[in-house]
């Protein structure tokens, strides 16, 4: 299994065209189910000169690419500012996960300032979010039967539960094994997923469509009773953000 710690992904970082505001670690690394051939998922944020933004050219608002480096599959997102933080205020738990990834491999104040309004950008309708993420990866396992799907339809689920409970934003699934109620199996699931990255699910798919359809009515659950407010509170200061590191360059 890949030792996201001891990767040197520096490099990485310093050979994109413009300076990145923030690259972390995301997948199944920071979901805490990880398999010995799984790929790594750098995902951030990079900073378009204003010049590419007032011209005639369509501005390369995200980029990606995949390729091999040392014997492991390196897959990188990046997304200009401005459209990171307007899916930032799409009820968007993607990509607050990234931006609170603890597995950071590159940071600058930019990033710190992000984090720091994370929190009032969370909203009572990420449960959409992670309900139609969990749906999605239910189908897929029911067409494939692996494991990998499977595992993300518990995680979305419980990571929306937790959040609608709590407010607080985590998406490490042996994490949230402890803090909401699971089927016991899912640990094993996860071990299971240690050895195989494209494994079968050896588990009843009777049995696990209960499971999933009890935590569909806990999330519906706890959405209706959550704390959460309706909208984001800080729009303006997210503009007023983008704004001024822009003009820094």
């Amino acid at each position: 299994m890949i030792d996201t710690l001891a990767l040197d992904l520096a490099p990485v970082v310093a050979e994109q065209p413009d300076p990145v505001l923030f690259a972390t670690i995301s997948g199944a690394h920071l979901y805490g189910f990880p398999s010995r051939d799984s790929d790594v998922d750098l995902r951030g944020v990079h900073l378009l000169p204003v010049a590419d933004l007032v011209g005639l050219r369509e501005p390369e608002e995200t980029r990606s690419r995949i390729w091999d480096r040392d014997g492991v599959e390196m897959d990188l997102v990046t997304h200009d500012l401005r459209k990171f933080v307007r899916l930032m205020l799409r009820r968007n738990g993607y990509v607050l996960e990234q931006l609170l990834s603890p597995l950071v491999v590159h940071t600058t104040d930019a990033h710190r300032e992000l984090a720091a309004l994370a929190p009032g950008v969370l909203t009572v309708h990420h449960a959409h979010h992670y309900r139609g993420f969990a749906n999605t990866q239910w189908r897929l396992f029911e067409k494939t039967g692996e494991l990998k799907p499977l595992l993300y339809t518990f995680r979305v689920l419980l990571t929306g539960i937790h959040l609608m409970r709590s407010g607080q934003l985590q998406a490490h699934l042996p994490t949230l094994l402890g803090e909401v109620e699971a089927p016991g199996y899912v640990a094993d699931l996860i071990a299971a997923k240690a050895e195989q990255e494209h494994g079968a699910a050896d588990v009843g798919h009777a049995r696990v469509q209960t499971d999933v359809e009890r935590l569909h009515a806990v999330l519906d659950e706890a959405q209706t009773a959550s704390a959460l407010p309706d909208a984001p509170s800080v729009h303006d200061a997210l503009h007023d953000l983008v704004v001024r590191i822009r003009l820094q360059g």
